[in-house]
């Protein structure tokens, strides 16, 4: 599967990078929002994983301007950030996100956790946190 990640934090990417490579995966890398909406208009990704607190551009609005790109409105974007406060979630949700994944992201489940996103219909797909984790 091939993954947008937009995180502009070095710990953060290498560890996601790591995990998600050692599963098999091709990741793209974007530490700001423009630079992943140029990255998104000429290649095509699987899954985008977009961190929410950027520099300049926020999460919400690279979701939004992602979703505005024609081939990405079916693309599953999930964001995966430190927002965790009440409201936080609906807000990434509203904004265009698929689902919302906690930070810091637990390496037993992060991949799981990513994987499920991909192969569901966009109106079925499961938003994860841990908040209603089984």
């Amino acid at each position: 599967m091939r993954i947008l990640l937009i995180e502009d934090n070095e710990a953060n990417r290498y560890l996601a990078t790591y995990l998600l490579e050692k599963a098999g995966h091709e990741i793209r890398h974007a530490p700001t929002g423009p630079a992943a909406l140029s990255l998104a208009a000429v290649e095509q990704f699987d899954l985008i994983l977009l961190d929410i607190q950027l520099p300049g551009m926020d999460g919400y609005e690279v979701a939004r301007a992602l979703r505005r790109l024609p081939g990405l409105r079916s693309i599953p974007i999930v964001a995966v950030t430190s927002y965790a406060m009440v409201g936080d979630r609906e807000k990434a949700l509203a904004a265009g996100c698929t689902g919302y994944i906690e930070k810091p992201i637990n390496p037993d489940t992060f991949v799981r956790e990513v994987e499920a996103y991909v192969g569901v219909p966009a109106a079925e797909t499961p938003r994860r946190d841990r908040s209603n984790a089984p």
